[in-house]
Order: C-alpha cells, then structure tokens, then sequence
C-alpha cells in the first residue's frame, strides 16, 4: 500500500511523462487556431469539462472571449469560432453530439483526447491528443495507476495551464496587470 509521498510522487511522474508526450506543433497550433477566432467554446463532461472550464476562466484573463457549451450566457456560435471538444475516448455522447452540430454551423472543432480514430475524427480540425489510458485501453496510450481516466484530466488541466504561460509570455501579460482582469465581485 502507497503512502502520500508515494502517491503524490506517482502522480507528478505520470502527469509529467504525459505532458512530455503532448506534441509541440499540436499546441501552437491550437494556440493560433484560438486566438484568431471570433468566439472559442469549450465542451466536455465530468471531470473533463472542470478541467475545460478552469482554462476558459483563464483565457477570459487574456481578452479571449470564450465561453462553455451550456452555460446560460453562452451566445451562438458562427463559422468564425471554435469548439473545444474535451473527451478522452472522444465517444462520449454529448460533447460529440455538441460537435456535429458546430461543424453543421461552420465552426472549426478542436479535439483534445486521446483516441485519433474516435467518432470525432472525420470532422475534427484539429486534434490535440494526450495520449493517456482512457477507458478503450488503446495499445499506444500511457499507462495510469491512478483510479479511471484520473491522468487525463490532470493532464488536460495542467496542458490547459502550460497554454496560458505561453500567451501570457507571447502577449507580455504578466504580473500584476493581469489582476484587473480578475473577478472582483468575491
């Protein structure tokens, strides 16, 4: 039986061997890909759409207008926006639903997962893969011991982070500026 510092050690080595194995081309793309759109949306369920919802809260911090699938203030969406799918095995049914009808609206959809064959496939433009075990145990995924699709999450929230660093530095936001962009109503 594990202890903490075991734990913890084995959840720091697996998220980082998982973001070692994102693709930089990948990434700045995704990044192009969402700062020149009109409207970003994000979608995904569970776990998947916490993760999506803290890198939308940061991206709010950037001037990006981005928005979940969902939400009561989410405006429509047109030919000029992207859809940020989260979903690991990239068949679950909402977000995918979600997709088809973005791309019927014209929009260009973004995939982060792990399954490059998923339903997603044929009209994704763009896909991030994490290629991390979900619950199809694809051959060339990475290994967890943690419980479910744990490492998939976590590696999407901390990808989702490393994004920022990189617009933030790229926009020369930093510091203290970026506080007034921060909610102050708390």
């Amino acid at each position: 039986m594990m202890n903490y510092a075991e734990a913890s050690a084995l959840v720091l080595e697996e998220c980082r061997t998982a973001l070692s194995r994102i693709e930089e081309r990948q990434t700045e793309e995704f990044i192009e890909r969402i700062t020149g759109a009109r409207k970003v949306f994000c979608v995904g369920v569970g776990r998947v759409k916490l993760s999506l919802e803290a890198f939308a809260k940061r991206m709010c911090h950037f001037g990006i207008d981005i928005h979940i699938v969902g939400d009561i203030t989410e405006p429509a969406m047109s030919e000029e926006d992207v859809l940020i799918v989260g979903s690991g095995s990239g068949s679950s049914i909402i977000p995918v639903g979600i997709a088809q009808k973005a791309k019927s609206l014209g929009g260009t959809i973004i995939h982060i997962g792990s399954n490059p064959n998923s339903p997603l496939a044929p009209i994704t433009d763009l896909m991030v893969r994490i290629p991390v075990q979900t619950k199809l145990y694809l051959a060339d995924e990475i290994r967890s011991q943690q419980p479910m699709s744990s490492l998939f999450e976590q590696t999407l929230f901390l990808w989702g982070d490393t994004v920022a660093c990189l617009i933030a530095q790229r926009r020369h936001m930093v510091g203290k500026e970026l506080w007034q962009y921060h909610a102050n109503l708390e």
